[in-house]
């Protein structure tokens, strides 16, 4: 019995340590599946801990659309300014067109009262007065008011009267005008317009004569005109407000040069 249950004992120990060693792989599965649920728990941690980093990273990201909103609010806010400036400039060129409309609307209705109005035929006389100071020519200009009531420069003229020439005209509205004495030395052609004057078309023919200055005081002028005044040669042909005078000053020069 001894014998037996000792030889029994070892039986029972290896019976034991056998289903010991087959309870450890079971065991050890198990505690692989438990590791390969903990693994996987642990990946689906290192995952669910992505998703806030992947929030985060959009949190991050989101900032530079916000700057980016903020670029898009400041554009917004250029974009009213450009506007403004776009109708200011509108604005302004509607003004200017109407005022060249209105300018040509005045032209127009010039020409068409001009067209339906008796017409008169006026002969004048005028001069292109000049001095020499060392090799500088001068020219003298007046200055009347216009209608409008602006500066108007320009030569010396006026109508020819009675039993007088257009030479004796010129010199005579020369010291009448500017207070100066001159002299005719060339004959500078003629100019030729036309205005309007209380419904009456009037037709303009004007002779201009080159009138060397020999003395007087401007001073001594009638008060039609409000300033007399010495020009340099290339600076009148600028300051004449008609172009007609402008094209008369230009005969002069080419004499004089």
């Amino acid at each position: 019995m001894a014998e037996g249950g000792g030889a029994a004992t070892p039986g029972a120990e290896a019976g034991g340590s056998k289903r010991r060693r087959r309870r450890r792989p079971r065991r050890g599965s198990g505690h692989a599946a438990g590791g390969a649920k903990a693994q996987g728990a642990s990946r689906g941690g290192e995952t669910a801990g992505e998703a806030p980093r992947s929030s985060a990273g959009t949190a991050r990201t989101g900032t530079e659309p916000g700057r980016g909103q903020a670029a898009q609010g400041q554009g917004q806010k250029r974009k009213p300014q450009r506007k403004r400036r776009r109708q200011g400039q509108k604005k302004n060129e509607q003004k200017s067109q109407k005022q060249r409309q209105k300018r040509r609307g005045t032209s127009a209705n010039a020409s068409r009262r001009a067209r339906g109005a008796p017409s008169k035929r006026e002969i004048s006389a005028g001069g292109v007065v000049y001095r020499r100071d060392g090799e500088e020519i001068e020219i003298v200009l007046a200055s009347r008011r216009t209608r409008r009531g602006e500066l108007a420069w320009g030569l010396a003229k006026g109508g020819i009267e009675d039993n007088e020439s257009a030479e004796e005209a010129a010199v005579r509205e020369v010291r009448e005008e500017t207070g100066l004495l001159a002299e005719i030395e060339d004959s500078l052609g003629e100019t030729r317009y036309f205005y309007v004057w209380e419904d009456v078309r009037i037709r303009k023919t004007v002779h201009f004569f080159l009138m060397r200055h020999t003395g007087g005081n401007i001073d001594d002028r009638d008060d039609e005109m409000e300033e007399i005044r010495w020009f340099p040669l290339e600076r009148a042909l600028k300051r004449a407000a008609y172009r007609g005078e402008r094209d008369v000053l230009g005969r002069a020069a080419e004499i004089l040069r």
